[in-house]
């Protein structure tokens, strides 16, 4: 794999049209690769070799038969390990299914896999995937490949990491409130999570769930072009998800375009998070990439209608209230997880359950009065402005725990917040379902990547992807990825 390590995803796929290389000496290369590099990094914590080749080998006929190729022909994903492929072990990060072997597949990953895809393996998350560190008790913390002391970020991190180190070109994640933006800064790697329900996530036993917080499904790639292609793979709707809509702009047919006229509305604390004086620094200096590229750039005095401390607890209360189901479900279904194995779960997921069973639905409907109050401030921002930029995280990252219990400061800049997910930039846009992207735009001293939030209204998801591949061409981060090579 150390070929292709780096290899845009689009690229892999036109080289195995071309009969460059076969899709077996692809797949090959790539288990091979993790196999020599993930221990350092602990991305992967589950691999599907023999169902990844024989898959490889179908793909092979098919290249040799003359078959017509869909896009991601032969092309290794890996999938986070909250999420079902058939066949394949799928932990939660948690050992209550630490041997949970699922028969269906997600769709957004049943999507990629018609176009082509091979799934590889799955990648690592926190438990139940209730905060924005990527640890666990089961298998340990995912480091970001650019300092392996510290943290991938959560809880798409696992994915994150696969991609920043060159084990797969495209990994699959998810985000409630900023699980793909907050590792994709801390990797160096580019996510979009699109407007809500663009992605059709026909979720179960409760297809209503993924609305408090809106959760969205995604991918994390080293490009724009590969993300823009995979999301327009998994776009469209799905007659079981009753917040997913047709599509009719594809991503890909927007990433020339130019952003002349575009307003750009940037705010450095978006709209008052504290943040760390290298992160300003560093998303200060790219924010004037957007308008080289023609946009026309302001700082604007942004505010949002409460504090961030505030934000993020009604934030939590939708999360801990979604925990609470998932407990009950399980144990109506026979599995009692705040019994028999209580001992065994994170006790911030227990403690997160716990609580969210207490919630009147009155008290939740009062959370969606503030929901709104957060939705008309952006709405405002969006009259007089196309997009607006940000950091994605308010911290240069956060050093793993020997202990399996790594979670983020306690303090940011001088201010308290919340040390599961209060030092991220990102949960606002899951409060509205607005698209928001996480673009490479350095990194800290301590080698840390650092990312700019990039976000629009909802539906305008082709102006995000337009907006990050002109920054892409402006400024490439792809030596990036070449410094760990030569790291190593």
């Amino acid at each position: 794999m150390d070929n292709f390590a780096h290899m845009p995803a689009t690229r892999l796929a036109d080289m195995i049209r071309r009969r460059d290389v076969s899709p077996v000496e692809v797949v090959k290369a790539c288990l091979e690769r993790i196999e020599q590099r993930n221990p350092e990094v602990n991305a992967f914590v589950t691999l599907c070799p023999e169902q990844a080749l024989d898959a490889a080998q179908r793909a092979e006929h098919a290249v040799l038969a003359g078959e017509p190729l869909p896009p991601l022909h032969g092309v290794p994903i890996a999938v986070k390990d909250l999420d079902p492929v058939a066949g394949v072990r799928m932990t939660r990060g948690s050992a209550v299914y630490a041997d949970l072997v699922p028969t269906e597949t997600v769709e957004c990953v049943e999507r990629l896999v018609r176009a082509g895809a091979i799934v590889v393996g799955k990648t690592n998350t926190p438990e139940f995937g209730h905060k924005a560190t990527t640890d666990n008790s089961l298998f340990g913390p995912t480091s970001t490949p650019f300092n392996l002391a510290m943290n991938a970020g959560g809880s798409s991190g696992g994915s994150a990491a696969a991609v920043a180190a060159g084990l797969v070109p495209i990994a699959q994640g998810s985000d409630a409130g900023g699980s793909l933006r907050v590792p994709a800064s801390f990797c160096g790697v580019f996510t979009l999570m699109t407007t809500f329900g663009r992605v059709a996530v026909p979720a179960r036993p409760n297809a209503f769930r993924r609305l408090n917080p809106m959760v969205c499904f995604g991918a994390l790639t080293r490009t724009v072009e590969d993300s823009a292609l995979v999301l327009d793979l998994m776009s469209g709707p799905h007659s079981r998800d009753p917040y997913s809509f047709p599509v009719h702009d594809r991503l890909g047919d927007h990433l020339n375009r130019s952003l002349a006229g575009v307003r750009v509305a940037y705010t450095p604390t978006l709209g008052g998070y504290p943040v760390e004086p290298e992160v300003d620094a560093l998303v200060r200096a790219a924010v004037p990439v957007l308008a080289q590229a023609g946009a026309e750039v302001d700082e604007v005095d942004f505010r949002l209608p409460l504090p961030h401390g505030e934000l993020t607890s009604v934030w939590r209360r939708y999360l801990k209230v979604a925990h609470a189901e998932s407990v009950e479900y399980s144990r109506r279904n026979g599995l009692d997880m705040l019994g028999e194995w209580r001992d065994r779960i994170a006790p911030e997921f227990v403690e997160s359950a716990t609580l969210g069973a207490q919630p009147s639905a009155v008290d939740s409907k009062m959370d969606d009065i503030v929901r709104t109050e957060v939705l008309d401030a952006f709405e405002d921002l969006f009259d007089d402005y196309d997009l607006v930029v940000s950091p994605v995280n308010c911290v240069t990252g956060i050093a793993n725990d020997s202990t399996r219990t790594t979670k983020g400061p306690a303090t940011v800049a001088g201010e308290p917040v919340d040390e599961q997910v209060g030092w991220s930039m990102t949960s606002p846009f899951n409060f509205i379902g607005s698209p928001a992207a996480s673009v490479p735009v350095g990194r800290a001293a301590n080698g840390v990547p650092v990312g700019l939030q990039i976000a629009a209204r909802r539906g305008n998801d082709v102006a995000v992807a337009a907006a990050s591949a002109a920054f892409e061409r402006c400024r490439p981060w792809q030596d990036l990825y070449l410094a760990l090579e030569d790291r190593a």
